[in-house]
């Protein structure tokens, strides 16, 4: 996987968390709004504004008298509250009244300077005193008393400063606390979730073109993803009727193929001998090869039941059935054994295809003069030399690519050396080009040895 993909797990998990912290906010809001508006939580009085603005305004004089100056913060709150009063006091006795004072406050003086504030009001035996606060506070003059009316309004950044110190002091460790829990647990639940993909991602790496049949389980598959799973296998069904289509047709081509080329084998067998003879029965030997490797293209398709060979007595048996042909191209064939046995567990019919096809390009591409040989041993399993040309080092990565043919060298159909490729393969084997003690093409098979 590319780190540069976008990774599922993180997205959901982020996305996750962003929506718990939108719930987590607006409920916090709403529980706020709540408790503020029942005074259970949080209470604003009108009159703290009101104090505020009244303590601020307060000074002295150059003798030490105070003095009240009209400050923006006052002007607002007469402007807010029409029938404004308040008396100041500090400690020395001195006073500052303003307004209509309620005739229940005017005698109050010092007889309330030990209490820090109060709150006072009655409508006892039709007697009514309208509410007033008391409170200490200081101010520009020192510490004074205040005392007014409770009339007025809260402004807008007492209330925000309110609901912030709330927030900053209850609610957002809470959304600090569930934040971290969050991206904790929620990639455990959501890997927990996705663990049950692991058996379909297995068994898509065990899909192979000769492994027809294979299906995504779709057991414990999370509703969700589950149309994509079934949509893979039902893509996975078509493609498999198609292989099946092709390769019923591949094979019935290569059947009926067979029958004109023994006929036109057995007809050229009664001309008379010379060079056009040769050339044409090599031509119809290269249409009877391409018949058959079609065939072992499908063959190979089965699994085969591993069995012990021999690669000596298989490589010895090529040598002799295609010596005529090899002969016939102006080539001397030449056998070598290294061991009388070299076993390994194979498909006896597969292995002794590879190596006739090896021949058989090595005759067809080898230049029509030299030695061709073929050498068995159990250090280097078998080699195919001959004495052509070679084969130049940029094309061998590709030579044992279906339909990929050398440049200059138009026979042939490109499928006899994919086609040994895959035999190897399928045997567990490696095959490499290198070059031949003459410079020529040397094709080396390896197989396991068989213990």
């Amino acid at each position: 996987m590319s780190a540069g993909q976008p990774s599922l797990q993180w997205r959901l998990v982020l996305r996750l968390s962003f929506l718990q912290a939108i719930f987590l906010i607006l409920l916090a809001v709403l529980i706020v709004a709540a408790l503020w508006a029942t005074g259970s939580f949080i209470s604003l009085q009108p009159e703290d504004e009101t104090i505020d603005a009244i303590s601020q305004s307060v000074g002295r004089s150059q003798n030490g008298a105070l003095v009240l100056k009209e400050t923006p913060a006052l002007a607002a709150r007469r402007e807010d509250v029409p029938g404004l009063w308040f008396v100041v006091r500090d400690r020395s006795g001195a006073t500052i009244t303003d307004g209509n004072i309620p005739l229940a406050y005017t005698a109050i003086g010092g007889a309330l300077d030990g209490i820090g504030q109060a709150r006072f009001g009655s409508n006892l035996g039709g007697s009514i005193v309208p509410a007033a606060r008391l409170q200490w506070v200081s101010s520009p003059a020192g510490e004074v008393q205040v005392l007014t009316g409770v009339d007025g309004s809260v402004s807008l950044v007492r209330i925000l400063g309110a609901m912030g110190i709330v927030f900053f002091s209850a609610l957002l460790p809470l959304l600090i606390v569930t934040g971290i829990a969050t991206l904790i647990a929620a990639p455990l639940v959501v890997r927990r979730t996705f663990s049950s993909l692991d058996a379909a991602v297995a068994r898509a790496g065990q899909i192979d073109i000769n492994r027809q049949g294979m299906r995504l389980p779709v057991e414990d598959v999370p509703r969700e993803i589950l149309p994509l799973v079934d949509a893979v296998n039902e893509a996975l069904s078509r493609l498999d009727q198609g292989y099946e289509r092709q390769r019923r047709l591949f094979c019935h081509l290569a059947h009926e193929w067979r029958t004109p080329v023994a006929i036109l084998q057995a007809r050229l067998d009664g001309l008379p001998a010379g060079p056009l003879k040769e050339r044409l029965f090599e031509d119809t030997v290269r249409l009877a090869t391409l018949a058959e490797q079609f065939l072992d293209l499908q063959r190979l398709n089965h699994r085969f039941e591993p069995a012990s060979i021999n690669l000596v007595e298989i490589a010895e048996h090529v040598v002799s059935e295609l010596a005529p042909l090899a002969i016939a191209a102006n080539y001397e064939p030449c056998f070598i054994r290294d061991d009388e046995v070299v076993g390994i567990l194979g498909d006896r019919a597969a292995i002794e295809r590879a190596v006739t096809n090896l021949v058989q390009n090595a005759i067809q591409h080898g230049g029509r003069s030299g030695r061709i040989t073929v050498q068995v041993g159990r250090a280097t399993g078998i080699t195919v030399t001959d004495e052509g040309s070679g084969i130049p080092r940029e094309e061998r990565a590709r030579i044992f690519e279906p339909f990929h043919r050398l440049k200059g060298q138009g026979n042939g159909f490109g499928l006899g050396l994919n086609l040994v490729e895959e035999i190897v393969r399928l045997h567990g084997g490696e095959i490499c080009v290198l070059d031949g003690p003459t410079g020529g093409a040397a094709f080396r098979l390896s197989f396991p040895i068989a213990g």
